[in-house]
């Protein structure tokens, strides 16, 4: 999992200095009615951090755990991100970021086979969880760093 941990840290200090360059005015623009600004997709990998961070700590501590899914637009709707200020969801993305860092390189090795469930879902291995999640990162980072206009 030290390679996990690595990677989030990885992707925190390479995102945050283009994703202060971003303008703010770019930041709100809506693509269309029914998809997401960058910064309720920002908004959103808060919330994807705020929700691992539980299954992260909680999966360590017992085997057989089934976690909910979530609303992920009512969470972002709920928090109001399109209006948020951007640096403030940088910083904060930045942080959760590198504090999930470090659990995920404290990881127990027993708690990596340990299975859970996510949603309803599937059984997964923890380490599939937390592996999972630099995936979803990397993801909606590419999504990020597409201009305003992808016409343009």
């Amino acid at each position: 999992m030290e390679s996990v941990a690595a990677a989030i840290l990885q992707r925190v200090a390479t995102s945050v200095p283009k994703l202060r360059e971003l303008p703010e005015s770019e930041t709100a623009l809506k693509p269309s009615p029914d998809r997401w600004s960058k910064k309720e997709i920002l908004g959103h990998l808060i919330d994807s951090a705020c929700n691992n961070h539980q299954r992260f700590v909680r999966a360590q501590l017992e085997d057989g755990l089934t976690f909910p899914g979530y609303d992920q637009e009512g969470w972002v709707r709920c928090q109001g991100y399109v209006t948020a200020d951007w640096l403030l969801l940088v910083e904060l993305w930045a942080a959760y970021n590198q504090h999930l860092a470090v659990i995920v390189g404290r990881l127990p090795v027993v708690s990596r086979a340990f299975v859970c469930r996510i949603g309803g879902g599937e059984e997964l291995s923890f380490a599939a969880v937390v592996e999972d999640y630099v995936r979803h990162l990397d993801h909606h980072l590419a999504q990020l760093y597409r201009t305003a206009n992808p016409d343009a």
